[in-house]
C-alpha cells in the first residue's frame, strides 16, 4: 500500500514539476518576443506536456491522433489557424478598425484577426492566463501535426504514402458526395491511426454551415505544415508584439471596464447606492428576476424550473426577448463592454422591480440595492477587474467611495468527487503552484442549497493556471491529501486576492465585505469521459445554476 501511495505522490510532483517547468518557459518566451514551437526554443513545452498528459488532451502522448483533445483546441482557436506559419499575439492595437474581419472562436471571447494566407493575429485583452491559454493549446496542436508528418512521409525524400495523396485530392474538391467522404475518411484514419468508426463520429463536430468537410481540411493542413517544417525546415513561428509585452499587467483594459460602470453608475443616479457585485452569466439573474413577470402566460402552463430551460435554449429566441425588453424596461441597464476586456455588464435598480414572490422583492424607495452583474472573468483577468472596480471613483473633484455589500462569484468548475450538475461550496481557494492560500467566511452554505436533488460538496477548491494543463495524478493527490479539495477553477483565488487587498489593505470598501462563491460541475477530470473534452452539460446545468442564483439573490434581497 505504501508502494501506492508513494508511486501516486512520485508522479503528482512529475507533473507538478512539469506544470511549472511550462509556466517558466511560457514567461521566458514571451520576454524574449518569438519561439519556434516545434524547433529548439519550444522543445521544452512540447516534452512538458508530453510528461503531463493532461486529461483534456486525451492519447497526445500516443502515436494516435487525439480526436476529441482536437476538438476541444480548435474550438478555441480562431478558424484557419491550422492553416497558419506565423501566429502572432497582440494588444489591442487598432485592428478593430480595419478592413480585417475578426474571427472570434466558438468558446472563446477572443478577436483573432487573418492577415494573410500564413499569418494570424490574436488579440491578447485578458491578460497572462490568455497567453498560457492559447500557448498550451497550439504546443497540443502541433504535436498532433507532427503526428501526422511521421505516419505519412514513407522515405528520406520527401515521397508520401497512398493515404495521404488519397486526402489532398479530397480537399482540393469542392464538394464531396456520401461515397467520396467516406473513401476520404477511410484514408483520413488511416493516417490518424483511428477506426473508420471513430473517424466517421467525429467528422460531423467539426463541420460548419459553409465548411462541411472542415476536419478532413483541418487534417491535411495541419500535416502539409509539419511536411514542409520536416522536409525544408520552414517552421512555424509564435510572435508577440513589442506593444504586447509593454502593456501587460498593467490593468488598461480593467481600468476603462471599471471606469465605464462606474461612469453609467453615476449618470443613472446608483453610484451611492448599496452595490451587489455578481460575477455569473449574462442570463440566470435576468431571468430569475424578470421571467415571472414577462412570462406570466406561459407560468399558468409549465413550472418555472422548465420555463428556465426553455430560456436556455438557443430555439427560443423569442422567449429571451421579451424577458430582456421586461427587464430593459422595469431597472436593467446593459452595458455592451468595448474596453476590449470582453466581459459586458448588467445594473439592475431593485427599487423597479415588482417580483411576484415575497423572497425576491424589494424596497421600493432611493435605499433599495443595486445589483451588478458581470460576465465571466477568464484566469488572473478575475484580478484585474474587480482590482479596478472597487477603486473609489473620482468624480470631479470628489473621491467616491463605493458601497459595496457583498461580492458573489457563481460559475463553472472541474469537480473531483460527484458528477457533472453537482454543486460545490468553497471555504478556501488554493492557488496552484504557490504557497498562496485564501481562506474565507462564505455567506453561502451547504445546507442554504440542499433539498433540491443535486448533491452539494463543501471544501477547499484549487485555482489552477489552467485547466488544459490538469492530469489524474495532480488531482487526485490533492483530493486525497488533507487539503480537502473538492474541485478546481480558474479564478477564485484571483477574486478574493482582490477582494482581500480592497477590503483589508487599501480600505476601498468595508472591511466586512460579504462573500458568497458557488459552482456547479462542467465535468470531473479524475472520470474518463467526464473531462470537458467530452462535451457541454446541454440542460443538465440549468438546475445548478438557477438554484445558485436564486440562493444569492434571496440573501442579497433579505439580508
Amino acid at each position: 500500500m505504501s508502494n501506492l501511495i508513494n508511486t501516486g505522490r512520485n508522479r503528482a510532483q512529475e507533473s507538478s514539476n512539469a506544470i511549472e517547468r511550462m509556466y517558466i518557459t511560457m514567461r521566458h518566451l514571451f520576454n524574449r518576443g518569438f519561439y519556434k514551437p516545434m524547433g529548439v526554443s519550444g522543445e521544452t513545452l512540447r516534452e512538458a506536456l508530453l510528461i503531463l498528459r493532461p486529461e483534456i488532451y486525451g492519447s497526445v502522448a500516443d502515436e494516435k491522433l487525439e480526436l476529441h483533445g482536437l476538438l476541444y483546441v480548435i474550438d478555441r482557436l480562431p478558424i484557419g489557424i491550422e492553416e497558419c506559419r506565423y501566429i502572432n499575439l497582440t494588444s489591442d492595437e487598432g485592428y478593430g478598425d480595419s478592413h480585417f474581419t475578426p474571427i472570434v472562436p466558438p468558446k472563446r471571447r477572443r478577436n483573432c484577426y487573418r492577415i494573410d494566407e500564413e499569418q494570424m493575429n490574436i488579440e491578447i485583452t485578458r491578460g497572462r492566463s490568455e497567453i498560457y491559454d492559447i500557448l498550451t493549446h497550439l504546443t497540443f496542436l502541433f504535436i498532433e501535426s507532427h503526428k501526422i508528418m511521421k505516419r505519412v512521409i514513407i522515405d528520406e525524400e520527401g515521397s508520401v504514402n497512398r493515404d495521404w495523396q488519397k486526402l489532398e485530392a479530397a480537399v482540393q474538391q469542392k464538394e464531396l458526395s456520401k461515397a467520396e467522404r467516406e473513401i476520404a475518411l477511410t484514408h483520413t484514419a488511416n493516417i490518424l491511426g483511428r477506426t473508420f468508426k471513430e473517424v466517421s463520429q467525429v467528422h460531423p463536430l467539426f463541420s460548419t454551415s459553409n465548411k462541411p468537410e472542415r476536419f478532413l481540411h483541418i487534417i491535411y493542413n495541419l500535416g502539409r505544415l509539419a511536411i514542409d517544417e520536416a522536409l525544408s525546415n520552414n517552421k512555424r513561428i509564435v510572435t508577440f508584439t513589442p506593444v504586447l509585452r509593454e502593456r501587460l499587467g498593467h490593468h488598461i483594459h480593467g481600468e476603462v471596464w471599471a471606469d465605464k460602470i462606474k461612469q453609467t453608475l453615476s449618470e443613472n443616479g446608483l453610484l451611492q447606492r448599496q452595490l451587489h457585485i455578481i460575477s455569473a452569466n449574462m442570463h440566470s439573474v435576468m431571468n430569475t428576476l424578470y421571467a415571472p413577470i414577462a412570462l406570466k402566460t406561459e407560468l399558468k402552463k409549465k413550472p418555472i424550473n422548465a420555463i428556465y430551460e426553455d430560456l436556455s435554449n438557443s430555439a427560443n429566441g423569442k422567449l429571451r426577448q421579451k424577458v430582456t425588453k421586461t427587464a430593459l424596461d422595469n431597472g436593467m441597464i446593459y452595458i455592451e463592454d468595448k474596453s476590449g476586456a470582453n466581459i459586458n455588464v448588467q445594473l439592475f435598480d431593485t427599487s423597479k422591480i415588482d417580483h411576484p414572490d415575497e423572497k425576491f422583492s424589494t424596497s421600493k424607495d432611493e435605499n433599495a440595492p443595486v445589483i451588478i452583474v458581470m460576465d465571466y472573468a477568464f484566469g488572473e483577468q478575475a484580478y484585474e477587474t474587480i482590482d479596478e472596480l472597487l477603486k473609489p471613483f473620482q468624480l470631479g473633484e470628489t473621491k467616491i467611495h463605493l458601497d459595496v455589500d457583498s461580492i458573489s462569484i457563481m460559475g463553472k468548475a472541474g469537480i473531483l468527487e460527484g458528477k457533472k450538475g453537482d454543486i460545490m461550496i468553497p471555504t478556501a481557494h488554493l492557488f496552484e503552484g504557490t504557497a498562496d492560500n485564501y481562506p474565507f467566511k462564505n455567506k453561502l452554505k451547504k445546507k442554504h442549497l440542499e433539498g433540491h436533488g443535486i448533491d452539494i460538496y463543501d471544501g477547499a477548491m484549487i485555482t489552477v493556471l489552467g485547466t488544459s494543463l490538469q492530469n489524474k495524478d495532480i488531482l487526485s493527490f490533492f483530493h486525497d491529501s488533507t487539503w480537502n479539495v473538492i474541485g478546481l477553477e480558474m479564478e477564485g483565488a484571483h477574486y478574493q486576492k482582490a477582494i482581500q487587498a480592497a477590503s483589508k489593505l487599501r480600505g476601498s470598501i468595508k472591511p466586512k465585505v460579504k462573500v458568497r462563491y458557488a459552482y456547479y460541475a462542467s465535468d470531473n477530470p479524475l472520470e474518463t469521459g467526464s473531462t470537458l473534452a467530452s462535451g457541454g452539460l446541454g440542460t443538465t446545468g440549468v438546475k445548478p445554476t438557477y438554484l445558485i442564483t436564486e440562493k444569492i439573490l434571496e440573501q442579497i434581497l433579505n439580508d
